[in-house]
C-alpha cells in the first residue's frame, strides 16, 4: 500500500471516540496516527497499520 505522510485514512478498527478517519503523521518502524476527530496522537506498529487500513481518503496536496 502507498501511503505518505499527511495522508488521510480509512482504518477497519474505530478510536474509542468512534471516528475511522486517521491523518498519518510519521512513517517508519511505526506509523504515528492523529484522530480526525478528537486530536488525540498515537503510535502504532507498522505492520499492524497497514493490515488495518481500509483505503486512503484522501491524498496529501503538493
Amino acid at each position: 500500500m502507498d501511503v505518505k505522510v499527511g495522508d488521510i485514512v480509512r482504518m477497519k478498527k474505530q478510536h474509542p471516540c468512534g471516528c475511522s478517519d486517521f491523518k498519518i503523521l510519521r512513517i517508519g518502524m511505526d506509523f504515528k496516527l492523529k484522530c480526525q476527530r478528537c486530536d488525540r496522537e498515537f503510535m502504532t506498529p507498522r505492520n499492524k497499520a497497514v493490515k488495518s487500513i481500509k483505503h486512503i481518503i484522501e491524498d496529501e496536496i503538493n
